[in-house]
């Protein structure tokens, strides 16, 4: 028996011994072949691969006026591994910074330990963006301070004050930003809004690497075989925007002390040809360190400078919306444009419900409807359409197809520009109404809808390619900032027509009773002895005063541009819209603004609207 325990404990030990050998085995196999971990160490100690920064591609308008260029900086990179011994003190002295912002720093870089992308054995940004001063400064002490490099790249410049949210702008990375693409690390820089974001791939370029012989001391000794395993940066790719500059000023300029939008398409191609947000900031303000301090105090501010009214904007369009009413119950059959039909008692009454409407001649036929912009004529096409039950056996069938015509014409989703964060505007549906009314609605419970107010949003952007739309005569190319990248073919999702529901003969009705508007209706002051306008003016209702909107083309024959122009609480759509959009189609067309037109600018850019503590 006992002969037999000592047997089996001999098992036991051999066993466990085998088992020992066999975890040490895998383990050295693991850090041997397996483990990058082990490697990074291992080659550490003889090399340094220091990351060549690409330049980032330039920005242009599309007169070739450069908007944004690099200029080179400076960024102090930390390896943690190195970074022993270092007199703190003196490290701070030579820097200007205090030891309660290092510590933080140094903390900050430790964290992100947990973080992808991060490597205790690789550079990472301590400081970023010192002046040539402050370089030159710091880098006759640099020997001090082990673990402590340079690393030159640059920083974005911008020539104008102009286009702050088409341009956007450029900062660190986020540990978001690292985790979803493996080209970034810990101290890059990525663009934040505008085509710096949505082109950002094309812009930044493909980064280089420059590897570094060490000695036993870890000193950099040169290049490792003379930069026979160097790999050289790759610029980005230039960008020439849509936007003409001097279109873009005379918008900003006009836009001055006002909330609001302004956007302006060439028909033809869909190319933006301005895009103002007011309020806006100057975009040479956005760059270097004191990016940070600027974006809080922008974010901070009730106007919000930093939205995007253009596209993020959602706003009920007023009586431009009646084109798109007018161009739906044309191709439907539900009106014909020379009946005299629909009366309009100062408005549209019926069973009980009225909406109001300035004094002009009743009945009309649709061209001087849409002149003299009467809120009866739509109304009642409205009411007649949803209430024809031969051609559409409920509401919910009527709602259907019209809300099918106001997508197609680019409503109710979003355009798809190339501009991050473009909102999609609001248009009903059936569901919508059967939900919000238990099923028992008709064409009066929405009346509102035909004069573009009610549950009907639009963006500044929408408003402007329905006018495109309408200059096209049916139809519209996505609107797109970038006109071109440098080297690459053009996209076709920009390049390619689409078609809306109505025929092209019914459009030009519409351009008849928009060119009406301008001749002897409400867009009368957008009159020129130039080339003919057509106009769409739109006064929509709002709690406080009431905004003022205009949408238009010109010329009527071949059109060069359509604008929209919405000015939050600026009254009649006479008041701002029309004057700001004939200014800017002037600016265009002619390339400059007749001394008269110069003195009507001058006075916009210093009319300013009071919006008190502004909450939206």
């Amino acid at each position: 028996m006992q002969d037999f325990e000592l047997e089996k404990r001999k098992y036991v030990l051999g066993g466990a011994v085998i088992l020992v050998i066999f975890v040490y085995i895998m383990r050295l196999f693991s850090l041997q072949l397996t483990s990058d971990d082990y490697k990074a160490r291992a080659d550490s100690n003889a090399f340094m691969r220091r990351i060549q920064y690409p330049a980032r591609g330039a920005i242009s308008d599309r007169n070739g006026k450069l908007m944004v260029y690099n200029q080179p900086a400076y960024d102090i990179m930390v390896v943690m591994r190195e970074q022993i011994g270092v007199d703190t003190a003196d490290l701070c002295a030579s820097l200007g910074i205090d030891t309660a912002w290092y510590k933080r720093r140094m903390d900050e870089i430790r964290d992100r330990y947990r973080n992808p992308g991060y490597s205790p054995h690789t550079q990472q940004l301590f400081m970023s963006q010192l002046s040539a001063q402050e370089f030159s400064n710091f880098q006759e002490k640099m020997f001090r301070f082990p673990g402590f490099y340079i690393q030159k790249r640059s920083i974005r410049q911008y020539n104008y004050p102009y286009a702050a949210h088409i341009l956007g702008d450029v900062g660190e990375v986020s540990p978001a930003d690292i985790e979803t693409d493996n080209y970034y690390q810990s101290g890059d820089y990525i663009g934040k809004l505008g085509v710096e974001r949505s082109y950002e791939k094309y812009l930044r370029g493909v980064k280089g690497t420059e590897v570094l012989l060490r000695d036993a001391h870890g000193r950099i000794k040169g290049r490792y075989q003379g930069g026979a395993f160097d790999q050289k940066p790759v610029p980005g790719k230039n960008l020439m925007l849509s936007i003409d500059l001097d279109l873009q000023a005379l918008g900003e300029r006009l836009m001055k002390n006002k909330l609001g939008s302004i956007v302006a398409i060439e028909p033809s191609t869909g190319e933006v040809l301005c895009m103002v947000s007011s309020p806006t900031f100057d975009p040479r303000q956005m760059v270097g360190r004191q990016r940070g301090k600027k974006h809080r105090e922008l974010s901070a501010d009730p106007m919000k400078p930093l939205l995007n009214r253009s596209i993020m904007g959602q706003y009920p369009p007023g009586s431009t919306f009646k084109t798109s009413q007018a161009l739906t119950f044309l191709q439907e059959g539900i009106i014909d444009p020379y009946r005299t039909a629909y009366p309009c008692s100062h408005g549209f009454h019926y069973k009980g419900l009225k909406v109001g409407c300035h004094g002009h001649g009743s009945p009309l036929p649709l061209i001087p409807a849409i002149g003299t912009s009467c809120n009866a004529y739509f109304c009642w096409g409205l009411y007649y359409m949803f209430g024809n039950r031969k051609k559409y056996p409920t509401v919910q069938d009527a709602m259907t197809t019209w809300k099918d015509y106001m997508v197609s014409m680019g409503f109710g989703y979003k355009l798809g520009i190339d501009l991050p964060g473009e909102k999609r505007g609001l248009i009903p549906n059936a569901k919508f109404y059967d939900k919000n009314y238990n099923g028992s609605w008709n064409g009066l419970t929405i009346i509102s809808i035909s004069i573009g107010q009610g549950e009907v949003n639009l963006t500044p952007l929408q408003i402007a390619n329905l006018g495109a739309t309408i200059a096209n005569r049916g139809w519209y190319k996505i609107p797109h900032i970038v006109k071109e990248v440098q080297g690459e073919p053009r996209d076709s999702v920009y390049t390619r027509r689409h078609y809306t529901k109505v025929s092209p003969q019914n459009y030009e009705y519409v351009c008849d009773g928009m060119e009406r508007a301008v001749l002897s209706g409400t867009c009368h002051s957008a009159r020129n002895p130039w080339y003919v306008v057509c106009g769409k003016t739109g006064t929509a209702q709002n709690r406080g005063h009431d905004h003022s909107v205009f949408m238009g083309f010109a010329p009527k024959d071949n059109p060069k541009i359509a604008v929209a122009v919405y000015v939050e609480n600026g009254g009649w759509g006479a008041n701002y819209g029309v004057p700001l959009g004939a200014l800017l189609m002037e600016q265009y067309i002619n390339g400059h603004l007749s001394p008269e037109s110069e003195k009507k600018a001058e006075i916009f850019e210093n009319k300013e609207i009071s919006y008190g503590t502004y909450a939206r």
